[in-house]
């Protein structure tokens, strides 16, 4: 199974408020790439209360590139592969929004959430965040960072794949009655997944 992880944080309530990206690539179920940087936002404007959430200041980000600027680099990664994300709705969103704000063609992206898949693969779980699962699966990592949050989403999604005896995201969806989520030049859609009642 391929895919990209892609994880951000934003510097305010404004979905395009993107002020750090995580990216790990997944290729035929092993981690093999990633990739960070600090965004600076369009009006580089922090709420103290994210900042207490991941600790990115204004100051930080005062010599990073925008997001126009780091997409560019990134871009050629997204076309060729699946995204996934842990709470995909919240990250795609961001993706979304940055594109509007500088005006960037959204490409047709195809995308699928480890949240929904883990709240299928591991019912019995009150919780199904990131630290929770990485606690679950004995995964270390710092929350709330970028990088590491993409890290921990991958292998949240290869341990599903492990769990299920899947090879691919058709029959993962499959077996989980999962559909994947979209975006492209004229709005999205979601992914979305059964709803999963806790025994």
């Amino acid at each position: 199974m391929d895919f990209i992880a892609l994880d951000f944080e934003t510097a305010n309530k404004t979905r395009g408020s993107a002020c750090a990206i995580g990216l790990v690539t997944v290729e035929k179920g092993e981690i093999t790439d990633s990739f960070y940087s600090l965004i600076k936002p369009k009006n580089n404007w922090f709420d103290p209360f994210h900042t207490t959430i991941h600790g990115i200041t204004k100051e930080d980000v005062m010599d990073s590139p925008e997001f126009d600027e780091v997409w560019e680099q990134v871009a050629p990664s997204f076309q060729k592969n699946i995204i996934i994300a842990h709470n995909a709705s919240f990250d795609m969103s961001v993706l979304r929004h940055a594109f509007a704000d500088y005006n960037i063609d959204s490409p047709t992206l195809d995308y699928s959430c480890s949240l929904i898949a883990a709240r299928s693969v591991w019912p019995e779980l009150g919780s199904h965040r990131l630290n929770i699962l990485a606690n679950q699966l004995q995964i270390p990592f710092q929350h709330h960072d970028a990088l590491e949050d993409a890290k921990v989403a991958a292998h949240v999604m290869l341990n599903c794949f492990q769990h299920t005896n899947t090879m691919d995201f058709d029959q993962l969806h499959s077996q989980l009655n999962m559909t994947l989520g979209r975006i492209h030049s004229n709005g999205y859609t979601p992914a979305r997944g059964k709803k999963v009642k806790v025994k």
